[in-house]
């Protein structure tokens, strides 16, 4: 390799120049390669959903199905594929109010999953996280029962469809509506259902909602299908609302829960469960292990009989567990658990509660007040 000649500057100022242009051009060329290497690539900041506006929120479109069979709905609702990318659970969320707002707002949530999921327990608690974004997402009410009622006023199109199709018309056993005030209590005490993450919606997969394919499918229950809104809408960042503790009374609840019936009593029920009163006799559960307190009452039969609820409520007070029974013939009236056929056959109205376990319940002796659900009758 012969060696290189380096020009005499001072003989051809031209060649000089000629040189220090070749080196200067391919020192350039050098430091492009370098940097344009792939040890040496500039970083990419990806963009974060920017919040938009706080008086501009998504339009929450009502439950309304398009018109296709329950074969084409499920093989549609297939073919969308689920979205991944940013799937993150929801924060606990714990309930602010206490007493009978909470009551209501449990109860509330209590119906929207057994009445949406069945008496099934992770169906349940999948409804009621819904239930908990919604509530926490400036789209929507600020109340859990204002939530699950939005719309309800419609025949058609409501948020939760069990609220205006008349399903509330049919109940569910006992021992079922107890698990699902029991799941919902939990939930408005922090208990959380990771699977969904932040839906705000869900369906069945035999139905296409017109709103399905404008948002993220992101998680399956069962047979129910969960979404959320795409961009800022459905990150933790949207789900900042403050949530109201004032959950009013629903009157589509009043024959489900005492606490709603309680809360829409009219004044002349207040007064009519006042002058209902006769002589009452209290058993106390001191000396036993759950405290179960028992109470006896004459009833005026002159008083309405939606009253007989509020004055077991107004007696009951806050003890856990109450047992309130009432006759409106005073001889038939006992003193304690210990009584005949005759007398048990001539109750005219009985309430228990057990918060431990969850249940709550009133019963009328039908054969004196008639109602309208049978299921509000004492069994004969």
């Amino acid at each position: 390799m012969l060696p290189m000649e380096h020009p005499d500057t001072t003989q051809n100022p031209r060649e000089w120049r000629g040189w220090l242009f070749a080196l200067l051009s391919f020192a350039a060329i050098a430091a492009v390669l370098h940097f344009s290497g792939p040890t040496s690539r500039p970083l990419r900041v990806m963009p974060h959903p920017v919040a938009p506006p706080a008086n501009v929120v998504p339009d929450v479109q009502p439950m309304e199905f398009a018109p296709v069979t329950e074969q084409d709905a499920r093989a549609e609702n297939a073919r969308i594929a689920f979205v991944t990318k940013g799937f993150v659970a929801a924060r606990p969320f714990v309930y602010p109010g206490a007493g009978e707002a909470r009551d209501r707002a449990r109860d509330c949530m209590a119906a929207a999953m057994l009445y949406e999921a069945g008496d099934d327990s992770k169906g349940q608690l999948a409804v009621g996280q819904v239930v908990i974004n919604r509530v926490r997402h400036p789209a929507f009410p600020k109340t859990i029962c204002g939530v699950v009622f939005q719309g309800s006023e419609r025949t058609t199109g409501c948020q939760f469809t069990f609220t205006c199709d008349g399903a509330l018309n049919r109940r569910y056993s006992d021992a079922a509506w107890t698990r699902a005030r029991s799941n919902a209590g939990r939930m408005l005490a922090g208990l959380i259902d990771p699977k969904v993450g932040l839906a705000t919606h869900y369906h069945t997969d035999w139905v296409r909602p017109y709103w399905s394919d404008s948002l993220e499918k992101i998680a399956s229950e069962g047979t129910h299908l969960f979404f959320r809104w795409p961009g800022f809408w459905g990150t933790p960042g949207a789900f900042r609302g403050a949530v109201s503790a004032n959950d009013a009374p629903i009157a589509k609840m009043a024959g489900l829960s005492p606490a709603h019936a309680l809360a829409l009593a009219p004044p002349s029920d207040l007064a009519d469960a006042a002058a209902s009163i006769g002589p009452v006799k209290l058993v106390t559960g001191a000396g036993d292990a759950v405290g179960r307190d028992t109470i006896y009452v004459q009833l005026d039969r002159r008083a309405t009989p939606e009253s007989f609820v509020t004055l077991a409520l107004r007696l009951c007070g806050e003890r856990p567990y109450c047992k309130f029974m009432g006759w409106t013939n005073p001889v038939m009236k006992p003193d304690s658990d210990a009584m005949n056929d005759m007398q048990r056959a001539a109750m005219s109205f009985s309430y228990l509660r057990d918060e431990k376990s969850g249940f709550e319940k009133a019963l009328w002796n039908c054969s004196e007040y008639a109602r309208d659900d049978t299921r509000q009758c004492m069994k004969r």
